[in-house]
């Protein structure tokens, strides 16, 4: 198995549920992780002191995608702190539960909110890492993005309309990040089904249950799995870019 010994990455929304997972798998892979964090610092720093240890130190850093000035200056820190970014995931979202015939309830500040994170954040933080991600590199290897996305944009179902469009848009935008920014820089999503994170353990089990029913591994994914896969990426899938990972159980075929 390749690693990432020496490599640098930008985790956003790194001390969620998933994003903690992500920075984990990455740092046991080698690699350096920047713990990207909007409001959750304490949980961000305890996070980067615990992973595993590597060439370069880990760090948790403020990282609000939808602050594109905040942006740059991480960006600055990066290159000052390492003077390179090998990877960077899009791991920071957000959403609310609506009930889709629920117009009403899908008020305007949440839409927006939803779109400016889910999908103004990752270009935003693309925008920002570009001259890291693209610089050349002694082994010839590209720069990867990884765009954390959910089976929603396939299903369109999810925790509110708004939410199933911001996926699909993040879909969309890897294929069309993926076309403009070869061959210095790869870009893949994954695409998680529903993840058995400490939020979603804490929700109705009688609901969990039946999400992991209607999956024909009859399971939900395990964030582990998640990360797996954002490693895979970056170490063996090394001729993948413009492509959607699903890690989702086979959902869309129930």
């Amino acid at each position: 198995m390749s690693t990432l010994n020496g490599q640098v990455a930008v985790v956003t929304g790194g001390a969620g549920g998933l994003g903690e997972a992500i920075c984990i798998g990455l740092a046991q892979a080698g690699c350096a992780v920047v713990v990207g964090y909007n409001s959750s610092e304490g949980p961000a720093r305890a996070l980067a002191e615990r992973l595993a240890p590597v060439a370069l130190p880990h760090v948790a850093l403020k990282c609000p995608v939808t602050d594109s000035a905040a942006l740059a200056t991480l960006a600055a820190e990066v290159q000052q702190r390492y003077g390179r970014c090998d990877i960077l995931v899009n791991c920071a979202g957000t959403t609310r539960f609506v009930p889709h015939a629920d117009l009403d309830g899908l008020d305007d500040a949440l839409i927006d909110q939803i779109l400016a994170t889910n999908v103004r954040g990752p270009i935003a933080a693309l925008r920002a890492l570009k001259p890291l991600l693209a610089a050349p590199r002694d082994d010839g290897a590209t720069g990867l993005v990884v765009n954390i996305s959910s089976i929603a944009a396939v299903t369109a179902m999810g925790s509110n309309i708004a939410y199933c469009a911001s996926k699909a848009a993040v879909d969309n935008l890897t294929k069309s990040m993926a076309r403009a920014l070869a061959p210095a820089i790869r870009v893949l999503s994954v695409s998680p089904g529903l993840a058995d994170t400490d939020f979603v353990k804490s929700l109705d089990l009688a609901w969990r249950n039946e999400q992991a029913s209607r999956t024909p591994l009859q399971r939900l994914a395990l964030p582990e799995e998640v990360a797996a896969a954002v490693v895979a990426a970056a170490t063996h899938l090394t001729f993948t870019t413009g492509a959607v990972i699903p890690v989702d159980g086979g959902r869309p075929l129930a």
